[in-house]
C-alpha cells in the first residue's frame, strides 16, 4: 500500500492566511520578440476548431523552428501543442525530451509548467502512478502562481489510482487561501483527511 503524502499546506496558510506571495516566471526569454509571437499564437489557440488544430501545432512548429538546436523550449512548446489539441500521447515523450535537455535552466517556471502537464498527460495515457511521483517534490518547491495546478494534478492522479482521501486533502488545502473566511478550518480539515490525528 502506498504512504499517503505529507500535506503540506500553501505558504499563505501557513504564514499569513491574508496574503499569499506570487513569484513571476524566472529567467530571460531566449528572445522577447519571440516569446511575444509564442505568446500571441497561443491566444489565438480557440481560433483553431478541432478540425483545424493540426494549423496550430503547424503555427507551433514555425516558432520553434526559430531557435537554436538543442533548446529546450522546442520540445516544451510542441508538447503544449500536441496535449492541448487532445494528443497527451504524443505530449508525453516531448515534455520528458524538454525536461531532460534542461527547460528548469532556460526557465524554472516552464520546467514547473512541464512537469505539471506531463503528470496530467501521464494520468491521461493511464500512466498515474508516474504522475504521483513526478508532482509529489513539487509540493515541497519554491511557491509560485502554479502551486494550485501542481496540487489539483495531483489529485487527479491520486484519484485515478482510487486514492480520493489524499486528493481531496490537496484539493482543500489549495482552495483554503483563497476562501474569504474558514481558512483555517479548512486547512485542518484537509491535513485530517489523511493524518487522523492532526
Amino acid at each position: 500500500m502506498p504512504q499517503p503524502l505529507r500535506i503540506r499546506l500553501p505558504r499563505a496558510v501557513r504564514s499569513n492566511p491574508l496574503s499569499a506571495h506570487v513569484r513571476m516566471c524566472e529567467g530571460d526569454p531566449v528572445n522577447q520578440s519571440w516569446e511575444d509571437r509564442v505568446a500571441a499564437a497561443w491566444a489565438s489557440f480557440d481560433d483553431y476548431p478541432e478540425e483545424r488544430a493540426h494549423e496550430f501545432r503547424a503555427l507551433i512548429d514555425t516558432l520553434v523552428a526559430e531557435l537554436p538546436d538543442g533548446s529546450p523550449l522546442g520540445p516544451f512548446e510542441r508538447a503544449c501543442a500536441w496535449d492541448s489539441t487532445g494528443h497527451s500521447d504524443r505530449a508525453v515523450p516531448l515534455y520528458r525530451e524538454a525536461l531532460a535537455r534542461g527547460l528548469d535552466e532556460a526557465s524554472r517556471y516552464k520546467g514547473r509548467r512541464a512537469r505539471i502537464q506531463l503528470s496530467s498527460s501521464l494520468r491521461n495515457t493511464g500512466e498515474a502512478e508516474a504522475g504521483v511521483r513526478l508532482l509529489t517534490p513539487e509540493l515541497d518547491a519554491p511557491s509560485d502562481e502554479l502551486d494550485d495546478a501542481v496540487r489539483a494534478c495531483l489529485a487527479l492522479c491520486l484519484s485515478a489510482l482510487g486514492r480520493d482521501r489524499e486528493g481531496l486533502s490537496l484539493v482543500l488545502g489549495a482552495l483554503a487561501p483563497h476562501l474569504p473566511r474558514y481558512q483555517r478550518s479548512m486547512a485542518s480539515y484537509a491535513r485530517a483527511l489523511v493524518e487522523p490525528d492532526a
